[in-house]
């Protein structure tokens, strides 16, 4: 029965000896993604998210404005009937009836078209730029789910793994207690612990359930399309720009700071046009008069056709409460742009911050689990398990180093997709991947 008990031992110290493997889920469906990796998913969005779709529709809509604004009001062609007698409706009875063709144009004060052009050239950009913001945000979105279903997916293999450790260590107990070394309660102690194992198994699977409906979404995928991750990708440490130069680049770069840019501009231009509305617009007009018949004695010979050119002048004699409110407008909208940019860019400073705190803490947590507190924590569940085969180790104390190596693994695991989701906002909040030394 000892030698028994010495293989099962040893049987345990070897399968803690083994390092952690990545293994994922193993899930194959006829509508299964083969290798779903990061950059393939997000891909996938790019190409088929609705949303994104929508607001490129949205753009290409609104860099269609400018050249409609900027043009000339349609020409007006006119037809009319002037001057005929009630009581005949003769053409050639009265010296002033005639057939008319004129024909008039609305022509604004100089510059108003080409600032109203401008404000809508400056508006397309500003929609142009919130696409590429979108895509930011999406790809961001993919990246953060990606990873929590990457932890999730370890989570499970290491619940996996402590699960088949607990079933030996329910095996070894049960061994000491019918040879009478053992008690029933370290049996019944292990038991508890497996089960709530199991139950953390069936959290996470619906937790993994929960994320991979929420990434397909994104992907323009069926929502319980099932998909596998890699079983390995390499984890590599790399250095990240200093702040005040990510806040350069997120200056430069940032989509949602290029919108509020254009969009101060077009703001500007909306001003001008309204300043410019104190100036009167201008509508010329020509007018043919045909006629027919002769003319009276004194004046013999056939009636002349009729020439007529006319301008129309829009006099703003309601300045004081109509343009001038317009211009008070414009000034506001044009303050509530230039805050709104400010605004944007303390919040795109506060985002890069705040993912390089992330980034760093998930980091230094990574370093310190790789070093210190997993290899400690093994040697600790190899040192107890060595003293509980020569009965100097209790099986509870045995338990809980063992519960506690299983929630470090956890952390582990999580610090990795913590510390890739940090990056990907980080990457979103400059607007371009280029954000290491």
């Amino acid at each position: 029965m000892q030698m028994i008990n010495r293989i099962l031992i040893m049987s345990i110290l070897l399968l803690f000896s083994l390092q952690l493997s990545a293994k994922p889920l193993n899930k194959n469906n006829a509508d299964s993604v083969e290798i779903l990796t990061e950059q393939s998913a997000i891909a996938l969005a790019l190409e088929g998210n609705p949303n994104l779709a929508q607001m490129q529709a949205r753009y290409e809509a609104l860099k269609n404005i400018p050249s409609q604004v900027g043009t000339l009001a349609d020409p007006i062609l006119s037809l009319g009937a002037v001057s005929f007698p009630t009581d005949s409706f003769e053409r050639n009875q009265e010296g002033m009836t005639q057939l008319q063709i004129g024909f008039s144009q609305a022509l604004p004060f100089p510059g108003k078209l080409s600032l109203k052009a401008e404000a809508a050239e400056f508006e397309a950009k500003a929609a142009y730029f919130d696409v590429a913001e979108m895509r930011l945000l999406l790809a961001k979105n993919i990246s953060h789910k990606w990873w929590q279903m990457f932890y999730l997916d370890r989570a499970i293999v290491t619940v996996d793994k402590n699960q088949a450790l607990l079933r030996q260590f329910i095996e070894v107990a049960e061994t000491k207690y019918t040879t009478g070394k053992g008690l029933q309660q370290d049996v019944l102690l292990a038991q508890l612990e497996l089960s709530k194992l199991i139950d953390k198994k069936i959290q996470i699977n619906a937790l993994r359930d929960e994320q991979l409906i929420r990434l397909n979404i994104l992907m323009n995928i069926a929502p319980r399309s099932l998909i596998t991750l890699p079983e390995e990708i390499n984890l590599l440490s790399r250095k990240v720009l200093p702040e005040q130069q990510l806040y350069q680049l997120a200056n430069k770069f940032r989509p949602v700071l290029k919108k509020h840019k254009q969009l101060v501009l077009a703001a500007k231009s909306k001003l001008d046009l309204a300043e410019r509305e104190y100036f009167p617009d201008f509508i010329v007009g020509v007018t043919y008069g045909d006629r027919t018949g002769q003319n009276s004695p004194l004046m013999a010979g056939e009636r002349a056709d009729l020439f007529s050119i006319k301008l129309g002048i829009k006099l703003p004699l309601y300045a004081g409460t109509k343009q001038s409110y317009k211009v008070k407008q414009r000034i506001g909208e044009q303050f509530k742009s230039k805050y709104a940019y400010r605004d944007e860019m303390n919040q795109v400073r506060a985002d890069i911050a705040s993912s390089l705190t992330k980034y760093s803490r998930s980091t230094e947590q990574l370093s310190l689990f790789t070093t210190g507190i997993l290899p400690q924590a093994r040697q600790t569940v190899q040192s107890m398990l060595a003293g509980y085969q020569v009965s100097e180790v209790d099986f509870l104390n045995l338990v809980r180093s063992q519960v506690t190596l299983f929630n470090y693994e956890l952390q582990y695991w999580q610090a990795v997709s913590q510390s890739n989701q940090a990056l990907a906002s980080l990457q979103a909040s400059i607007g371009k991947e280029s954000i290491y030394e």
